[in-house]
């Protein structure tokens, strides 16, 4: 694809039960900016299902990546993009409809450095909402210290933003995404400019955290909460997130 504005990039381990339905939403929202190209790249990380030949059906780039790191993992498809807006996005989320369309009005009027969206669950609980508060809590003091309501999900920046703030940092195997999202709020401020939250758009993510270990697990094991926000623990990591399935 020569010269793409929008590059998605999707890290992906084992995936191939969301990542159709993943790259059929964005196939929605690239409709909606017709004169736009759009590319997507999927960062499969230690892959040994159909993850990539279904990416390779709806016609995405594969990058091949074995690090147990979130960061190095999205900063691997990165690396690969082409596109002159950057966007990031879990393999089991979907965006909405409008998400490209909207990310492109608020950076073209130049008040928005990039930011994130509002995410909902696939399914919700009384201990699935207790747990979200849980989280809430682990973030304020980033958010506190950042003077900013910084939002998460999707991530979407100019790429040359991007790579002015080191991309996501690699030190880091959880937590990465709201480092980003401070880093980038940083940039923006020392700009005059806004850490944005689409208003509209939002994105839809599945539940299978709590299908796997429970709605109530966060809550039942807030020491592993704790030490997950950390960002460096490599034992409740993986425990957590890569060893999984």
């Amino acid at each position: 694809m020569n010269n793409p504005v929008f590059s998605i990039i999707i890290p992906a381990h084992n995936e191939e039960k969301y990542i159709g339905s993943a790259l059929r939403a964005i196939r929605r929202a690239a409709a909606a900016v017709p004169d736009c190209g759009v590319e997507v790249i999927v960062a499969a990380n230690r892959c040994t299902d159909r993850t990539i030949p279904i990416a390779r059906r709806y016609g995405a780039r594969i990058v091949l990546n074995q690090d147990k790191c979130i960061s190095k993992i999205r900063n691997a498809g990165a690396r690969a993009a082409h596109g002159e807006i950057l966007v990031t996005i879990d393999a089991d989320s979907l965006m909405s409809p409008t998400s490209l369309a909207e990310i492109r009005a608020m950076l073209s009027t130049g008040k928005y450095v990039g930011g994130g969206t509002r995410s909902e669950f696939d399914r919700i609980s009384l201990g699935i909402l207790c747990s979200g508060a849980c989280v809430a809590v682990n973030l304020i003091p980033i958010m506190w210290k950042n003077k900013a309501a910084l939002s998460g999900g999707m991530f979407w920046c100019y790429r040359r933003d991007f790579e002015k703030i080191g991309g996501f940092d690699e030190s880091l195997i959880s937590l990465e995404d709201m480092d980003f999202a401070a880093r980038l709020n940083q940039l923006g401020v020392s700009r005059g400019q806004k850490f944005g939250t689409l208003k509209k758009s939002y994105i839809l993510t599945s539940s299978r955290k709590f299908d796997e270990f429970g709605d109530w697990y966060l809550i039942r094991n807030w020491s592993l909460t704790k030490r997950i926000f950390t960002g460096k623990d490599r034992e409740a990591a993986d425990g957590f997130y890569y060893d999984v399935r």
